[in-house]
């Protein structure tokens, strides 16, 4: 029995799983991921200069030059058989919640409903002045404009709704997922290092609530060794193998 078949079994028995995912199960979209050595974004950029807060309202003006390009990776991008297979087990009762660290929408584009999304979204902008909020779509349509800097009605300047390093979490959506960590009886970690904080403590919450912890992730995480099973296999393979041989 290979590992991929050992997590079958693991959803099989449990009665509450929960999917915590992180970039790597977008990199089969041609999202690049943060910490790779060859090609993760940090390792291109200083994430404190061109994703902090501080950077945001120190030049605002400045720091959409910059994520003008990763709104624009995002927005092309599609939901790869990682995420479809997520939907998939889902939707088949094998997954009962989702946790992302991802701010694409992929998930939710592929089909997954139950989600917190940890670490915020492209979908929304707000202006930190008067707290307007604004679609994506407007955001988009600012950036194509001559100045290509999303501004509110009221002349500042919008800030995407993801959470920055030097933010707080949003409290709704990491209440939901420190929850469903307590809950779980089975936590299946897929694409994700687990070295952001205060994410990479919800494997340790499930496992001292008594769950079990599974590891999908090509890189070497904090809690390899406390894993039921680890696996680390492309996950736009592994995981529609694991939908598949649970008929998901």
């Amino acid at each position: 029995m290979d590992s991929i078949e050992r997590i079958a079994g693991l959803l099989r028995e449990a009665s509450f799983a929960v999917a915590l995912t992180g970039a790597g199960s977008s990199t089969g979209s041609g999202i690049p991921d943060f910490r790779s050595p060859a090609t993760g974004l940090w390792t291109k950029v200083d994430p404190m200069k061109a994703a902090s807060i501080d950077a945001f309202l120190e030049d605002p003006v400045e720091f959409w030059s910059f994520y003008r390009h990763r709104l624009g990776s995002l927005d092309s991008a599609s939901p790869n058989p990682a995420h479809y297979a997520l939907a998939r087990l889902e939707k088949a009762g094998f997954v009962k919640a989702l946790v992302t660290q991802n701010i694409d929408r992929l998930h939710r584009r592929a089909g997954s409903q139950n989600i917190a999304e940890v670490h915020g979204s492209i979908e929304t902008g707000v202006c930190l002045s008067c707290g307007k909020e604004y679609t994506h779509s407007y955001m988009v349509e600012a950036l194509a404009e001559p100045e290509g800097v999303p501004r509110c009605v009221c002349g500042r300047v919008i800030k995407p709704g993801v959470i920055f390093f030097g933010e707080g979490l949003p409290e709704e959506e990491y209440g939901l997922a420190v929850s469903w960590s307590q809950r779980a009886d089975l936590m299946l970690v897929a694409g994700s290092s687990l070295v952001v904080w205060p994410v990479a403590g919800l494997p340790g919450i499930t496992l001292r609530s008594g769950g079990k912890l599974v590891i999908m992730t090509a890189s070497e995480t904090p809690y390899d060794d406390q894993a039921t099973v680890r696996d680390g296999g492309r996950i736009e393979e592994t995981l529609p193998r694991l939908a598949d041989l649970l008929g998901a």
